[in-house]
């Protein structure tokens, strides 16, 4: 999928405004020359960045309710995707980003973005094994394996919350492995960037 279609889909089925469409090519721009120092994500995919991490994290926007002032966590935040992004869309001063990141140079590049574009994100630094995570809705995107995260969504996050993940063709073996033991509430969702990749959803009731 090219940019002119990408952008299509993202004002147009995803309700992104000009104005974060203008903070999303700042994005992509300043990481792409970033990229050039430091390996925040694979060069093959610098070329593909509209479709492959802008939309891909953009499309969770369908699942989360930014009007409630509450807080989201991204764990494992790597370049911002998705968190970022979603501080992009995010219109709400009382609903707060959290992007969880422990390599220096990641963090480094998303405190500095997030200051060129004047989103409401803060960046958490640091193992996110040693910090307190209270947020209620979670997201990660090729961050740990399914049975490793329903561990920290059990041990870690003591509020009743909603998981979301981006995940690849093997999300249903990794949800019947996760699952084995504890019965979750789930659901899985198509991506709009592959068809082989799928958004988990569960519901983490306390």
């Amino acid at each position: 999928m090219d940019e002119k279609k990408t952008k299509y889909l993202l004002k147009n089925q995803l309700k992104f405004t000009e104005n974060n469409i203008k903070s999303l090519e700042i994005l992509s721009s300043e990481l792409i020359a970033y990229n050039k120092r430091y390996n925040l994500i694979g060069k093959s995919t610098e070329k593909a960045i509209w479709n492959r991490h802008i939309l891909d994290s953009a499309q969770l926007v369908k699942f989360i309710n930014f009007k409630n002032n509450e807080s989201l966590s991204d764990l494992g935040s790597g370049a911002g995707f998705p968190g970022l992004v979603l501080g992009v869309f995010n219109k709400n001063p009382l609903f707060h980003v959290k992007l969880y990141e422990k390599s220096n140079v990641k963090a480094d590049f998303l405190e500095k973005i997030s200051k060129i574009l004047k989103i409401n994100v803060k960046v958490i630094r640091d193992s996110l094994y040693e910090q307190k995570i209270e947020s209620e809705t979670i997201v990660c995107r090729a961050f740990k394996k399914f049975p490793e995260l329903m561990r920290i969504s059990r041990e870690m996050i003591k509020k009743p919350h909603k998981l979301i993940v981006l995940k690849g063709k093997s999300a249903q073996i990794e949800i019947n492995k996760a699952f084995k033991e504890e019965k979750f509430e789930y659901r899985i969702e198509n991506s709009l960037t592959n068809e082989k990749s799928k958004i988990v959803i569960v519901n983490a009731i306390k």
